[in-house]
């Protein structure tokens, strides 16, 4: 049994640690002793706090999917106006790339939300891996219809906010939210299957062309 004091921290060891072993294995060689062994601990103490993979895989989904939504709400302020909500938005949902592999996994609000990280090309092997196996897992779905369900309602509110000050010509939130969030997910798979737009850019510019449509900024 983990120490007095220490269940927090050492839970989100576990789960940090689960994502790092997806993200270089795979869930399918993913296993409680190589998460262990990555968070420094017993596989009792993983055992302890999630019991088995199955549960410790839907468990670290859902940190990996609450990632986003916490990091978003951490950067939005209430004097931004709707474009530059959406762009903080964008930034996190499809990040330009950058060489950042150097870093670890940090999922945990423990030390701050400005100290949450995932490098660029572990959100895209944790991506693919975690909503492959949802395809076929209820459970997993669970995790993405909830998590997605939120990310709609949010860029609709900030739809809503833009066409009442006059900064977005938008018909219909809901549609264009799920419109964006739609597109957003449809080129994280190009992104992983490594299909460039024809031009050879980073293909989240087409995301930005969609919201740019909306707004008043050209």
């Amino acid at each position: 049994m983990p120490k007095i004091g220490m269940e927090p921290k050492r839970r989100a060891d576990v789960i940090n640690a689960t994502l790092t072993c997806i993200s270089i294995h795979g869930i399918d060689g993913m296993t409680l002793d190589k998460v262990a062994e990555y968070a420094d601990c017993s596989k009792g103490v993983v055992t302890y706090y999630f019991k088995n993979k199955d549960n410790l895989t839907i468990e670290a989904f859902k940190s990996f999917m609450a990632y986003y939504g916490l990091k978003i709400e951490s950067e939005i302020g209430n004097t931004m106006t709707a474009g530059e909500m959406i762009d903080v938005t964008l930034n996190h949902i499809l990040p330009p790339y950058s060489d950042d592999s150097e870093k670890r996994i940090n999922v945990s609000e423990l030390d701050g939300i400005e100290k949450m990280f995932i490098p660029h090309e572990a959100q895209a092997r944790l991506f693919l891996q975690f909503f492959s196996k949802a395809v076929l897992d209820r459970n997993l779905q669970e995790v993405v219809s909830k998590s997605y369900m939120a990310d709609l309602h949010g860029i609709a509110k900030i739809f809503d906010y833009g066409k009442m000050t006059g900064h977005m010509s938008v018909e219909d939130s809901q549609s264009a939210a799920y419109g964006l969030l739609a597109m957003v997910v449809g080129l994280s798979f190009f992104r992983v299957a490594n299909i460039p737009p024809i031009n050879g850019e980073d293909n989240r510019y087409i995301g930005e062309d969609y919201v740019r449509r909306l707004t008043d900024r050209g």
